[in-house]
């Protein structure tokens, strides 16, 4: 899925909110967004939010053989991973350029500054060595993807603690973390990236710009530098020129940055070193807001049940006491009965109209005098005289063929009542004339 563009509307609003030097979420223009670091249950394993951007980092080891040219030396693997998850943007599958391009970011950033000893990493010389492998994954992306990478790098790498290992003659023993306490690994110094994005062709300058910000910049300068302000990695990119003076700002700039995120990584690997040590929750569920409903704790509020049954009592005392009037029960009709007010009992009616129906039944069904009718639906008139025509009917609506003696044979049209219409009494019955024809 592709990225959605934005509109022309937007990226003037940018442009001008940058030029009067505000930004969308309120910082100024040197500002970094609230960093959180929280640590999972297992050494190795953090969690590293600045401002929406969350970065899962996660930090393993194996005893593998050493590399050819260097074989007194450990082996480090840094991946980063950009999944759906984080941005609709990012493909599955297949490493796009700015994973790449953040990958050996990355590399030079803590492989080649040499912030781990890696030859402290080495069991036997030439046989085994451990390989420690840095496993990132962005959880939601808002932009400033190195920075945040890099700061959960270097915390899982110094939360990290390897098995401990004992050699004697060609055998390597592996403890346990119950037989043995881990190892943590040795590093010299933390390397942090600060990124700043330029605009206008180098006129404008911002640290730490978000997902919409990078979208609208025209390049970017990512210095990675530790606490003692040594310069470990520089990368532009974006193809802007920048002068001398401008990079030198942005260097004291990442300095004073990079020792203010360092005070706070430390801070937070002693809080949680002295958790664990005292025997207290630590994880990232204890990390979870409790103001959050997806928070596994709940701050208990202190309730004072001493005088409850005094307090119950008071309460009903002033109460209203219910009403004492009894309702009458109400005769409609002989064996119904009614309380209370409510619609008046049909039963009656019912018994009314059905006598109703039963007299207009008997009314039609009466035998009408000189005609008699047939189920068959044959009408038979006169029958004491035989001289008189006899009509033949086995519908509503047909010809009839009418036999006289000493005429010639006519068909007549006639119409008889439906059973419907003769049951429903409040119809009257119509009457139509005969139509005559004549036979061929």
């Amino acid at each position: 899925m592709k990225e959605t563009p934005l509109s022309n509307c937007e990226r003037r609003f940018l442009l001008r909110a940058i030029e009067e030097k505000k930004r969308l979420d309120g910082r100024q223009t040197y500002d970094y967004r609230n960093i959180k670091i929280s640590f999972g249950t297992d050494y190795g394993c953090c969690v590293v939010e600045l401002g929406k951007t969350r970065v899962l980092g996660q930090v393993s080891c194996e005893l593998v053989s050493p590399k050819l040219n260097r074989a007194t030396e450990g082996i480090l693997f840094f991946n980063l991973e950009l999944s759906q998850m984080a941005a609709p943007a990012f493909e599955p599958g297949r490493q796009s350029d700015l994973l790449v391009k953040l990958n050996r970011l990355l590399e030079r950033c803590l492989r080649n500054s040499k912030c781990i000893d890696t030859e402290s990493l080495c069991v036997v010389a030439g046989e085994k060595v451990w390989q420690i492998r840095v496993d990132l994954h962005l959880l939601n992306h808002d932009g400033n993807i190195i920075d945040a990478a890099s700061i959960a790098a270097i915390v899982a790498l110094c939360h990290f603690r390897r098995p401990d290992v004992s050699v004697q003659g060609d055998e390597v023993t592996l403890y346990t973390p119950e037989e043995r306490d881990p190892v943590p690994l040795s590093i010299h110094h933390l390397p942090i990236c600060v990124s700043f994005a330029f605009f206008q062709q180098g006129t404008y300058l911002l640290v730490d710009p978000n997902e919409r910000e990078e979208r609208v910049m025209d390049g970017l300068l990512v210095i990675a530098m530790n606490k003692h302000r040594e310069i470990c990695t520089i990368q532009s990119s974006g193809g802007i020129m920048l002068l001398k003076d401008q990079v030198l700002r942005c260097s004291k700039i990442a300095g004073v940055k990079v020792l203010e995120i360092t005070e706070l990584i430390q801070k937070a690997l002693e809080n949680d070193q002295k958790v664990r040590k005292e025997g207290g929750k630590f994880g990232f569920a204890e990390s979870i807001a409790s103001q959050r409903i997806t928070a596994f704790k709940m701050e208990k509020a202190p309730i004072d049940t001493s005088d409850v049954e005094e307090k119950a009592e008071e309460i009903i005392a002033e109460a209203e006491p219910p009403s004492e009037v009894v309702s009458n029960p109400v005769l409609w009709t002989p064996g119904t009965a009614q309380i209370g007010e409510g619609l008046e009992n049909s039963w009656g009616d019912l018994e009314d109209s059905a006598k109703e129906e039963e007299d207009a039944d008997g009314t039609d069904g009466a035998v009408i005098l000189g005609s008699t009718k047939m189920d068959t639906g044959v009408e038979v008139s006169n029958i004491g005289s035989q001289d008189a025509p006899i009509v033949l009917s086995d519908s509503e609506e047909e010809e009839m063929i009418i036999l006289e003696p000493d005429k010639n044979p006519k068909k007549i049209r006639t119409q008889t009542i439906s059973a419907k219409q003769e049951k429903a009494p409040s119809k009257k019955p119509v009457k139509k004339r005969k139509k005559k024809r004549a036979a061929n």
